[in-house]
């Protein structure tokens, strides 16, 4: 480098090319003269051509990027290459490229592209030659060679090698970490002092790595295999991962899978989970235009043009409310219709969280999309469930028409798949909201492509779980029930199980899982009252005496707010001397709320009931204000006949009041059910000192939940008898029993000779058991036939894939290739291949002992006492390990401890 005047050291910005043919060597008088020379300076949006200057020191180094016609020798000419490319900080190699290609330097730096709002040039550019990129890493199979990938088309001057590449991909998919701090990472590497920072190469690498995983994309999938078609070319899905397991006619299904009998179509069954992530969602950045990204479709995520020209038909469409009105009904529905584009399958379990709404006139949505959806077929049959984790949520009618375990084929299926998806895919919201997007969609599409293949090669230990826990389980659900049909009349068993398979054959039969013995509720109550006060408004009857309170809805305030009393009177005997400030302060409020609440209802009341005053002057005056919950509420079954008051009230309180009842049964009849169930799985599973307190917690919260509805119950009955005496109502107190401390107990608590309710109720609750322990059975032994098919069609599947891959590998090519490309083509193929072989070999290694494991089940289900001794040695054998673990707790305990 030569010194200006000043004498500082120069630092060279530019760089100018001229054609090396051109180049004459320079005169003495020339290299001592000033000498004009055009160059390219750097700018913030890449280079500009300028015109300067040079005094003849630094003539020679800069002589080699004047457009002049001068000559330098070869060994010149390196000198003056090379110091510019360390003082303009371009590599080696894209110096090279113009010197070799007689080409001038670009006007711009391919780093910093102007956009003008049409996105990446350099990405659109490297589009136009992607078949030739997928032929070259192809080629590189053949000859063993990885070299290395360039952002850019012609002239690359940045690099990355293969290595690094897989590194960070690899690195990505597990860890999730950004592609910005993997290049921090590898800057720190080269200098972790801040004194020589290498040149920005982020957004080179953003572009790399980008074309290198859709390259691989393509690659992986068979594309550059293709002797007609172009990766432009590639079919929306084509490059999704195919799953093993998953029936897939021609591939892995056996010969007349299509013809098998109803009982088994199962096993040919589709499982298609729906379901939404709220968190992957991304910012208002960039455009289509600027980002529309490599992939068209291709594998997971749908094309964007269609389906933003499908949204469009459906903006004003609008959808019935619902626990995920998120999305929309028509998302779901195109998704549901891509998902099962030309599939061959006749049986399909679709789940969803809210599929029982979603699945109301779903055909006909679908009908009015594309007519020739698979869905359509006449002879394909559609079974609709609700995620177990979501079920719960959902009204009793819901849980018992779309539970996994109720319906028959499903096996021990929960619908969650998405929901563990979504888990992994969670981490890398914070990264693809930023993005464009194109590159936001291909970046999920590779990361859905990593988390499949991960599932793929687990398959062996995955499904052989799945196999142990059936095989395991299954013997104790079948004898439980057998035990169970042991104890049941013929007659009725038969009669049972005739509705249950007219109810499987047919749903719109009456559903055996939901008790036939109705008893009315309060919300139903409530609703029938106001339609009776909707029908008198119309008829221009109105007996109400508030615009915001009617009659009806007077008396369920005042049941309400007895329900409030009694969970205030019940937090309020939880206090004791050494209670926390924390915890009166909650009662304290809760019980000022239900004053001011209480100040309310005696204004409303005394508008319906003015004689309720007097009531309220009459009772005994206390030193101390009563408490909220010893307040008398002075409603139509307490009045009686004290004063007069509209009869009306106490028939609509006796309406009110005989479904509070009823419901209150209900619900002791359920927790007392659960209550047993937990003692039951306390005493035979739970061992130590955790899992019992836990078990214990649970069980004292069903005690109160007994407890509240137990007092619910008795001063409905009150109420009941009152007002029985009140309007003439008779047979009341049959109807409603007294309900002692001593009938508090569940079906398997009772005595012999003692009934909790009638008869009728009792069989109803034991037909309902009955069913669900038979779907439990069934549930178990299709889990075992489901695995067993799903290992074999796997297996099929890789040899199925391993034969496609060498057939791809010597496939005759319409135009006329290279020897390398052929070499690279099968090399590849028998690679992908052999995978395929391994994965066959190493899942029949994992699953040769599942025959014995289905034969001991099999043996179990049919000796009852093979499971017994079998669960015996489980319980002593745990014992004995609980025994060894408290000794070596003792003994470390012993040892450790300091002499006294």
């Amino acid at each position: 480098m030569g010194r200006n005047q000043s004498g500082k050291k120069e630092k060279i910005k530019f760089t100018t090319r001229i054609s090396s043919l051109a180049i004459r060597q320079p005169s003495s008088a020339q290299l001592s003269a000033s000498v004009k020379v055009k160059k390219l300076k750097t700018t913030a949006m890449g280079f500009k051509v300028i015109g300067s200057a040079f005094r003849s020191e630094v003539n020679a180094a800069i002589a080699a990027f004047t457009w002049k016609e001068i000559n330098l020798s070869n060994s010149q000419m390196d000198a003056v290459w090379d110091r510019v490319h360390q003082s303009a900080g371009w590599d080696q190699g894209y110096v090279d490229s113009f010197v070799n290609q007689d080409k001038l330097p670009p006007e711009a730096d391919p780093d910093l592209p102007k956009t003008n709002g049409k996105g990446d040039k350099a990405m659109h550019e490297w589009m136009k030659h992607v078949d030739a990129y997928l032929q070259a890493m192809i080629t590189l199979e053949g000859r063993g060679d990885l070299s290395c990938d360039s952002s850019t088309v012609v002239n690359p001057k940045t690099a990355a090698t293969f290595r690094v590449l897989e590194l960070f991909e690899l690195l990505q998919y597990e860890s999730k970490l950004s592609t910005y701090e993997f290049y921090q990472t590898i800057s720190r590497l080269t200098d972790n002092t801040g004194i020589h920072v290498p040149k920005d190469r982020y957004p080179t690498l953003l572009r790399i790595v980008h074309q290198w995983r859709h390259l691989k994309l393509l690659k992986r999938t068979g594309r550059g295999h293709d002797p007609v078609r172009g990766a432009s070319e590639t079919q929306p899905g084509e490059c999704a991962l195919l799953c093993p397991p998953c029936p897939h006619p021609g591939i892995n299904l056996p010969e007349g899978w299509e013809n098998v009998a109803k009982g088994l179509k199962f096993l040919y069954a589709l499982n298609i989970a729906l379901d939404a992530c709220f968190r992957m969602k991304r910012k208002d950045c960039s455009s289509e235009v600027a980002d529309p990204g490599l992939s068209k479709g291709f594998a997971y995520v749908v094309e964007e043009s269609a389906f933003q020209e499908y949204l469009k038909k459906h903006d004003n469409e609008t959808e019935p409310k619902s626990i995920d009105n998120s999305v929309s009904y028509c998302n779901m529905d195109y998704i549901t219709i891509l998902s099962v584009q030309l599939c061959l399958l006749q049986l399909f379990f679709i789940s969803y969280d809210i599929a029982c709404q979603w699945f109301i006139h779903l055909l006909a949505r679908i009908a009015q999309i594309d007519a020739t959806c698979p869905l359509l077929r006449p002879d394909v049959e559609i079974r609709f469930l609700v995620p177990k984790f979501h079920l719960p949520a959902h009204i009793p009618a819901c849980r018992n028409r779309f539970a996994f375990m109720l319906t028959p084929g499903a096996g021990l299926g929960d619908g969650e798949a998405p929901e563990r998806g979504w888990g992994e895919l969670n981490p890398l919201a914070t990264s693809t909201r930023e993005m464009g997007p194109g590159t936001r969609r291909d970046t999920l599409d590779f990361h859905f492509g990593d988390y499949n293949w991960r599932k793929i090669v687990r398959l062996g230990g995955s499904l052989l779980k799945k196999m142990v826990t059936a095989t395991s389980d299954v013997a104790e659900h079948v004898i439980a029930h057998q035990e169970l049909e042991a104890t049941i009349d013929p007659g009725k068993l038969q009669a049972w199980t005739e509705a249950m398979l007219a109810w499987e054959l047919d749903s719109s039969n009456p559903n055996p899982y939901e008790v036939a013995v109705k008893t009315p509720t309060q919300a139903g109550v409530r609703r029938q009252l106001a339609e009776e006060e909707e029908r008198a408004l119309a008829a221009g009857i109105d007996v109400a005496l508030s615009d915001e309170v009617s009659p009806s809805s007077l008396i369920a305030m005042g049941i309400d707010l007895e329900g409030e009393q009694r969970s205030l009177r019940t937090l309020t005997k939880s206090l004791w001397d050494h209670s926390q400030d924390r915890q009166i302060t909650r009662v304290k409020l809760r019980s000022n709320a239900l004053m001011r609440k209480l100040e309310e209802w005696f204004s409303l009341l005394q508008l319906y009931i003015p004689t309720s005053v007097t009531l309220r002057k009459r009772e005994p005056q206390r030193k101390e204000c009563p408490k909220p919950f010893e307040v008398n509420l002075w409603l139509p079954s307490r009045i009686g006949n004290l004063v007069p008051f509209d009869k009306s009230l106490a028939e609509i309180e006796y309406k009110l009041r005989n479904a509070q009842a009823h419901e209150a049964l209900g619900v002791l009849r359920r927790n007392l059910q659960i209550r047993a169930t937990l003692y039951d799985v306390k005493d035979r599973w739970l061992r130590g000192q955790g899992a019992n307190t836990r078990a214990l917690n649970a069980i004292a919260t069903v005690q109160a939940r007994i407890a509240a509805a137990r007092d619910e119950y008795r001063q409905a009955r009150i109420a009941l008898l009152a007002l029985a005496d009140l309007l003439g109502h008779t047979k009341v107190d049959q109807e409603f029993l007294p309900l002692e401390d001593k009938d508090v107990r569940s079906m398997v608590e009772a005595e012999p000779g003692q009934e909790e309710e009638t008869e009728q109720f009792v069989m109803e609750t034991i037909r309902v058991e009955w069913g669900k322990s038979r779907a439990r059975a069934e549930r178990y032994q299709e889990e075992i036939q489901l695995v067993q098919e799903e290992m074999n069609r796997s297996l099929r599947f890789f040899v199925s894939k391993a034969a496609d891959w060498r057939r791809k590998g010597i496939a005759p090519r319409t135009k006329p290739i290279s020897a390398e490309y052929a070499e690279g083509l099968k090399a590849y193929a028998e690679r992908q291949a052999v995978l395929c072989e391994s994965l066959h070999d190493s899942f029949i290694s994992q699953w040769k002992e599942v025959p014995s494991l289905i034969r001991s089940a099999k043996d179990e289900m049919e000796s009852p006492d093979l499971f017994y001794q079998r669960k015996q040695r489980d319980f002593e054998a745990r014992n004995k390990r609980a025994g060894k673990t408290t000794v070596s707790s003792s003994v470390a305990s012993s040892s450790t401890a300091p002499e006294s």
